[in-house]
């Protein structure tokens, strides 16, 4: 057990060195001492819940890559809505799309080769 004396020196020297609030590492402390390693882990369930299923991005990506033509994060939006009921801005269905990896800035997309001078 960590003993934290009375002027809080051990927690300041923590914070200093991470570059968070004493306060911070004191929680932190104080969950790692009641829960054990559990208690440094935020618990699930924080947070807004995602209003798009799994399935409705596989759904897009598969549109990206089966059909000839192009989307920009506008017309997907649209297309989500109208075909799945999901209402996603086309701001964030594109951060959603760019961290699974599935659209925008693609490497090989815009070589020299593959440009129209």
């Amino acid at each position: 057990m960590i003993r934290l004396n009375a002027h809080g020196w051990y927690v300041e020297k923590i914070a200093t060195h991470f570059n968070w609030t004493t306060q911070t590492i004191r929680t932190v402390l104080h969950n790692w001492q009641k829960s054990g390693e559990q208690g440094l882990w935020e618990l699930p369930g924080r947070g807004k819940k995602a209003k798009w299923l799994e399935e409705d991005m596989v759904f897009l990506e598969n549109c990206l890559l089966q059909e000839p033509r192009t989307y920009n994060s506008y017309q997907l939006a649209q297309k989500l809505e109208n075909e799945r009921s999901i209402q996603l801005s086309p701001d964030r269905l594109s951060r959603v799309l760019k961290k699974r990896g599935s659209f925008g800035n693609e490497q090989g997309k815009a070589t020299k080769e593959n440009k129209i001078l």
